[in-house]
């Protein structure tokens, strides 16, 4: 006889996607209390303030956890397994970075503004990626994907990550740990941030890492604003000691109206919408599927948040 349907809840309210998700995995929709692990598909509002003792594991619809670091929902339940939505969204995001990437490199934003036949005057500004070294400051998920975009248009990759595990991807010519990061800044010609926001990464980017950078060089953030040092980015884009940068994150954010980065003819800004709903929600159940197999089957969970690492 078939084994029975493992009891999983869904909140904060039903979602038929989702529903069938876990059912695709194994699952059956249950209420809290007799359930052995929670889809959460919300944010850290309306979250039960307890979690009842019947619930092993939660799965959480975001990538990023700093918010849920901050309302203490990991330290009011130590006894549960958390996991987010990191690796879910990799693809869509990977692809915008790519986009902001290639936008600066290629001068795209002042051939966007102009009204007229300069092409002798931008010649000297477009660049190209085959050749250059791009650092990956944060190769998990989204850096891996990225690293799969990158490979064909000839860049060096340079993959940071926190254990300075090997990275072993067509165009990577090294991997750095985290604490060495500064070493890297001087051979580095862009810079894309994609790693998690932790006390440890606050300022990642900061005034010192942008001097060591090139006046062509562009960093793209498409990870949390914190990463990099808002006051200090806005300087060096200002001052020319920087080529640009691409931001789909920023801090404060939303950034507001009337921000300098708003009206920097090097500075694209995008609201936050590399991962747009209609493509979230899929792919957010394809992890759902995927999470739920691997309880009902007793193997590793995948995305466990680290409480230990703040991610």
């Amino acid at each position: 006889m078939p084994s029975a349907a493992v009891p999983i809840a869904l909140g904060p309210k039903p979602t038929p996607l989702l529903e069938q998700a876990i059912t695709a995995g194994g699952g059956e929709v249950a209420e809290l209390g007799d359930a052995r692990a929670l889809i959460w598909d919300g944010g850290t509002a309306g979250f039960p303030e307890r979690i009842p003792e019947n619930v092993e594991w939660v799965q959480l619809f975001s990538a990023g956890v700093e918010d849920w670091f901050a309302s203490e929902v990991f330290a009011r339940n130590p006894d549960v397994v958390f996991t987010s939505a990191a690796g879910a969204f990799s693809r869509s995001v990977a692809e915008h970075a790519l986009m902001l990437l290639l936008a600066g490199v290629r001068y795209l934003p002042e051939h966007l503004r102009a009204r007229d036949w300069r092409q002798t005057e931008f010649f000297p500004h477009v660049g190209t990626l085959r050749g250059a070294t791009v650092t990956i400051a944060g190769a998990g998920g989204i850096g891996r994907e990225l690293i799969t975009l990158l490979h064909p248009l000839g860049p060096r990759i340079i993959a940071v990550n926190r254990s300075g595990t090997p990275v072993s991807a067509p165009g990577v010519v090294k991997t750095v740990p985290a604490h060495r990061i500064s070493e890297i800044w001087p051979e580095t010609d862009h810079v894309v941030v994609a790693a998690p926001a932790t006390p440890d990464t606050r300022h990642l980017i900061g005034k010192s890492e942008l001097a060591q950078l090139k006046p062509t060089s562009w960093v793209i953030n498409i990870a949390r604003g914190s990463l990099i040092d808002t006051d200090a980015l806005v300087q060096a884009l200002r001052d020319g000691t920087l080529g640009g940068a691409g931001l789909d994150v920023t801090d404060p954010e939303p950034l507001p109206d009337g921000h300098p980065l708003w009206n920097l003819p090097n500075a694209i800004i995008t609201p936050h919408d590399s991962n747009p709903p209609h493509l979230r929600t899929t792919a957010f159940a394809d992890h759902v599927r995927e999470n739920v197999a691997r309880f009902v089957s007793g193997h590793d969970l995948v995305a466990r948040v680290d409480t230990a690492a703040g991610y």
